[in-house]
């Protein structure tokens, strides 16, 4: 352990988060997306809930103010009647963390399966809410 970062990140995930440089993609995926056969890099969070992971790797890592929405969330579905309420979960922490108040960016469900698959990591949660998955893009270090 170490002073200063959360229990929530592993040594394995500290260390991708160290590699990545700017504009590096790394997804924060909900227990029901395709980790394994969508990553590069797998990096296991089982138990985890996206929420509190989220905050702990923004403490870390510096989102991208280069572009106009650095996290992207996948669009729900046409037709699907699901609630996204997680979505305002992370717009909180973000902009608390960050500052960004208008940070989403919404993919179309199977262009955010091919974004994963080229991201530099997959992080497989435990997370049980619907479309709860995300993109993170790195950002510079100031």
């Amino acid at each position: 352990m170490l002073i200063g970062i959360s229990k929530l990140i592993s040594p394995e995930l500290l260390k991708v988060l160290s590699e990545m440089g700017h504009s590096d993609e790394i997804v924060l995926a909900d227990g029901n997306f395709p980790s394994s056969s969508h990553a590069k890099r797998l990096i296991r969070a089982d138990g985890h809930a996206i929420p509190e992971l989220l905050d702990a790797i923004l403490q870390l890592f510096p989102l991208d103010s280069y572009v106009e929405r650095p996290v992207a969330l996948m669009q729900v579905v046409p037709g699907d009647r699901v609630e996204t309420p997680i979505w305002d979960v992370y717009g909180r922490i973000i902009k608390e963390r960050t500052g960004c108040t208008e940070p989403f960016e919404q993919v179309e469900r199977f262009a955010f399966y091919e974004r994963a698959k080229q991201a530099y990591a997959v992080i497989a949660t435990g997370e049980s809410a619907l479309y709860a998955n995300l993109i993170l893009k790195k950002g510079v270090i100031q």
